[in-house]
């Protein structure tokens, strides 16, 4: 066996959810590395189309959404069940979702974490590991052996990683599958969606010299083997008549309405995110955009275990905050593919939800849901902030006007002072925490919630979630900052 290279943290997969999470950790300055099975981030097929609000977000605090955005469009794509959800009026900088295909959202992710210093190792797949007290040993299908503090598994639905660490995956099996393909054509096929007894079907080509998205529901569940063209073939005879003369796939796959999370996030030293620890159907968009939020969750905290050393007690609140989210996605999407069957019975409730949601409450509720604007994490009782994203306020400082997000570029925490400059000392975590003085003219606004009271203070976690409010004194502001960052430092 070839010598053994130390890594502090190994992320098994390339894919948008170990990108971010290599991203993160390398903005906090952890040793990491990426092992991914192709040898390139080049994506076939159709994959994930879209980035949502939340993420978004997301990206925006990290100073990249713009490379996103320019290469996408930007449109309303939250949606429930195939119900447009419109989300212009929210309380968000990014009041939209972005059409972008999973390849461009990989390539830009790529191009980041390279900047960064990041090594990919292309071509090479995590095939088992070891881990003790002291970290994992990890091989490589090339022979080689990395030694890590952590290794995370983010290599999608059928997670070596998952499955070597023993981690139970349990939910539903399938009841129904789906051939996606990009495929040349000899007959213009019809574009658009489709619906007959068999289910929703799909034909799409967003330019001529591209070849045609092919997306079909099988008349039987499909076996678990590589789908082939001659499947493809018989699908689209079952739907349409004919196959169109499809010819040169450059990719074909299957996916079903399987529906599985992960028991636990964290064993040990081992971690999982993204399709490692949870899988669905794609109704709604939900999966890429669920797993880059994991790996944003995840990041700053690994960071402070692996460089501050805060007890890593603190990698258990990554399971506790992130599997009640994913959770909800399951229960959602399923309830989506239930609503999705073409029988009558089933299109009049569809028809019927379909009015609900054109009421403003409901539609608010579900639309904040399905663009991960709603997300709160349990972080106790207190003011309606605590726990949710903090809004992306114009600051008005003595150096000038700033942005929050443009203050959690570097993935740093943020104590921001609004109207009570003197609340609370930071002076044993100054080298761990930013601090804000800042005043806002305006209105705060939650989606959902609406306008809130303005408070005193706030502390901002790297990932834009409030760990703590204050309202006109410091009270709780120690026990925020020893959890979240670990104890003070005594100056020199």
């Amino acid at each position: 066996m070839r010598q053994s290279e130390d890594r502090a943290v190994v992320i098994a997969g390339g894919g948008p959810t170990g990108l971010m999470l290599a991203g993160e950790l390398a903005l906090a300055g952890v040793d990491v590395a990426v092992v991914e099975r192709r040898p390139t981030q080049d994506v076939t097929g159709q994959r994930a189309g879209g980035l949502h609000s939340r993420t978004i977000e997301v990206l925006d605090q990290r100073g990249i959404a713009e490379r996103f955005l320019s290469a996408g469009q930007a449109l309303q794509v939250a949606g429930f069940a195939m119900i447009r959800l419109d989300i212009s009026d929210f309380p968000t900088r990014h009041p939209y979702g972005l059409a972008l295909w999973q390849n461009e959202i990989e390539r830009l992710l790529a191009d980041w974490v390279q900047e960064l210093g990041v090594p990919i190792y292309g071509g090479l797949e995590v095939m088992s590991f070891i881990q003790s007290e002291a970290g994992v040993d990890v091989e490589l299908s090339d022979g080689r052996s990395l030694r890590a503090q952590y290794l995370v598994g983010c290599d999608g639905g059928r997670s070596r990683v998952r499955k070597v660490a023993g981690i139970d995956f349990p939910g539903w099996d399938p009841t129904t599958s789906y051939l996606i393909a990009q495929v040349e054509v000899r007959d213009e096929p019809p574009f658009g969606i489709h619906r007959d007894a068999i289910g929703i079907h799909g034909l799409d080509r967003q330019n001529d010299d591209e070849p045609v998205r092919v997306m079909i529901t099988e008349e039987q569940l499909g076996p678990s083997t590589e789908p082939t063209l001659d499947d493809l073939s018989r699908g689209l005879i079952a739907v349409y008549g004919t196959d169109f003369g499809i010819h040169s796939p450059t990719s074909i796959a299957r996916f079903t309405d399987a529906t599985r999370q992960a028991a636990a996030y964290r064993d040990g030293r081992i971690l999982l995110a993204g399709d490692a620890a949870h899988i669905h159907h794609p109704a709604g968009g939900q999966g890429l955009n669920t797993g880059v939020q994991d790996a944003v969750n995840l990041g700053w905290k690994l960071a402070q275990v692996v460089n501050a050393g805060v007890p890593d007690t603190l990698l258990d609140t990554y399971h506790d905050e992130r599997h009640p989210v994913a959770a909800r996605v399951l229960q959602t999407t399923m309830a989506q593919v239930a609503l999705m069957r073409t029988d009558d019975r089933t299109k009049a409730l569809h028809d019927n939800v379909t009015e609900l949601l054109s009421m403003d409450e409901p539609r608010n509720r579900y639309a904040a849901r399905m663009s991960g604007l709603d997300i709160q994490y349990d972080l106790g009782d207190g003011h309606p902030l605590l726990g949710r994203r903090m809004p992306d306020l114009e600051l008005h400082t003595a150096a000038g006007p700033v942005r929050v997000f443009t203050l959690l570029h570097d993935a740093r925490p943020v104590l921001l002072r609004l109207d009570q400059p003197g609340i609370g000392d930071i002076a044993g975590w100054a080298d761990r925490i930013r601090l804000v003085e800042a005043d806002y003219d305006g209105s705060w606004e939650l989606p959902v919630l609406g306008a809130v009271s303005a408070p005193s203070a706030v502390l901002i976690r790297p990932d834009g979630h409030v760990a703590w409010v204050g309202q006109g004194s410091a009270a709780g502001l120690i026990d925020a900052l020893t959890r979240w960052f670990g104890p003070p430092v005594a100056p020199a």
